[in-house]
């Protein structure tokens, strides 16, 4: 069989466990030899099952995982060609320094001059040659995570698999262990899989970004790609600061938002189609007003705002802008735009990134009932004379809401579903929000009114605002 490629292969993968849930939902991914790869997502989205599933300590559902080619899905960690380090560092309070890093080796009956010899190696690589013979509870914690290493490098595995392991340790110091991780993949020259929900450092130490979320994968690509071409709004929201805005593509290389035309780069979406945009906060110009300077049709500035708070964010300054038209935007900029200064802004074509939508309004399998109701998402729903006079009663349909036709009420008891706010996202002049009912569906709202992930709401939907459509027949 001509050897792969890739050192890693997650083909199709899911784990579900007992209640039904799935941490993977059809995963694949493939890792060249030698690359330093970080599964990033914030926390329940997968990616520490995905790495234990790489590492033999889960066994996936469905799929399989290969390595150098060879299948090993249902293979016990042990006979994998890798080692882990954990984010509790796993050490052996009882053994010291020499003994922790050697205990592989002793296990695997090696001699003890080629022990010693080895084990000197891994801790100077690690930085720690004068700590053989203290004991871990006397290191810090960051002292105790380059042990850890050097035990886990010592038996020269093919893959290090690294389960967010520096985030026990204080800012300083996990910037310090990240120039040492990055130097050390470097020098051993073995392939990283590394686990972090922190975005900076996934940016900072990786060739390759897998973003992950509820247990799929959003977006793989380099820091810059990731950060500069952000697939969907949950990446652009996740990676960095981020302005996303609604917006509509009128044409090639010509969208509008913040009720106004701008030039951008991006082709392909068509005509008059409804898109999100991208603008970091340091890709927008700021400048004192320019107002009465400049004669409006001269005037190269294409917003014009009042800046409503200013911070110093050490080395540069973030302001919130209110559009005259009413959007709120994220500016950084070296220079300060003190509180109720006007300004004008402006951003290049390049800088603006045009997404597709992901949806354009909900979308529900439902059913007829009698007296002008219908049936989704587990709840019988009022609809209007008009709609309800086009279906037979028990017929099959779509139903659609727009987001904005979907009424959250403070007391849950007050709405004909129930559920928890579970996602939130600024979209400049409304929240665009993931709500998830107690059945587990999904249900997308934009509101003007401030709600907080984890937030118990009552669902309401007026009858005039539910539209539905005949399914079409499959045959």
């Amino acid at each position: 069989m001509a050897k792969s490629e890739y050192i890693i292969e997650v083909n199709h993968v899911s784990k579900q466990f007992e209640d039904g849930k799935f941490a993977l939902d059809d995963v694949s991914l493939k890792v060249r030899k030698g690359e330093f790869v970080t599964i990033l997502g914030p926390s329940g989205c997968g990616k520490t099952t995905l790495l234990r599933c790489i590492a033999g300590f889960q066994v996936a559902t469905e799929g399989d995982i290969l390595l150098n080619g060879e299948d090993v899905t249902e293979m016990p960690p042990h006979l994998r060609p890798v080692n882990t380090v954990f984010q509790k560092y796993a050490l052996f309070p009882h053994l010291n320094v020499f003994e922790n890093v050697a205990f592989g080796l002793k296990l695997k009956g090696v001699e003890k001059v080629e022990m010693e010899r080895r084990v000197k190696k891994a801790l100077k690589m690690v930085s720690m040659s004068d700590y053989e013979y203290r004991d871990v509870d006397s290191l810090s914690g960051g002292q105790q995570q380059r042990v850890a290493i050097a035990r886990a490098i010592i038996n020269e595995p093919e893959v290090l698999l690294l389960d967010e392991p520096l985030a026990a340790l204080d800012r300083k110091m996990r910037a310090d262990m990240q120039l040492e991780l990055r130097e050390m993949h470097k020098k051993l020259g073995i392939t990283f899989i590394y686990v972090t929900h922190d975005q900076e450092e996934a940016l900072t130490l990786s060739d390759r970004v897998v973003v992950m979320r509820e247990g799929k994968i959003q977006q793989i690509g380099s820091p810059t790609d990731v950060y500069n071409e952000p697939k969907n709004c949950f990446v652009a929201n996740f990676i960095g600061e981020s302005n996303i805005l609604d917006a509509v593509m009128v044409k090639d290389k010509l969208v509008h938002f913040c009720d106004r035309d701008f030039e951008c780069v991006d082709k392909g979406f068509g005509e008059d189609q409804e898109v999100d945009v991208v603008v970091r906060p340091e890709d927008w110009y700021i400048v004192e007003s320019q107002k009465s300077k400049v004669d409006n049709d001269d005037n190269p500035w294409q917003l014009h705002g009042t800046v409503q708070s200013c911070i110093f964010k050490g080395v540069h300054y973030e302001m919130t802008v209110l559009t005259e038209n009413g959007y709120e935007l994220m500016v950084q900029d070296y220079h300060c735009f003190e509180p109720e200064m006007e300004v004008d802004l402006l951003v290049k074509p390049e800088d603006i990134q045009v997404m597709a939508k992901a949806r354009l309004c909900n979308t529900f399998e439902g059913e007829v009932l009698e007296d002008n109701r219908v049936l989704f998402l587990d709840g019988e729903w009022d609809i209007s004379d008009r709609t309800a006079e086009r279906f037979d009663i028990g017929e099959k349909v779509e139903v659609e809401v727009d987001f904005n036709h979907i009424n959250l009420q403070d007391d849950e008891e007050d709405g004909t579903l129930s559920g928890e706010v579970h996602f939130i996202l600024y979209k400049g002049d409304h929240y665009h929000l993931q709500v998830r009912t107690d059945e587990g569906d999904d249900i997308y709202v934009d509101t003007k009114d401030i709600w907080d992930v984890g937030d118990r709401v009552g669902i309401k939907i007026a009858p005039s605002w539910i539209r539905l459509y005949k399914v079409e027949s499959e045959e």
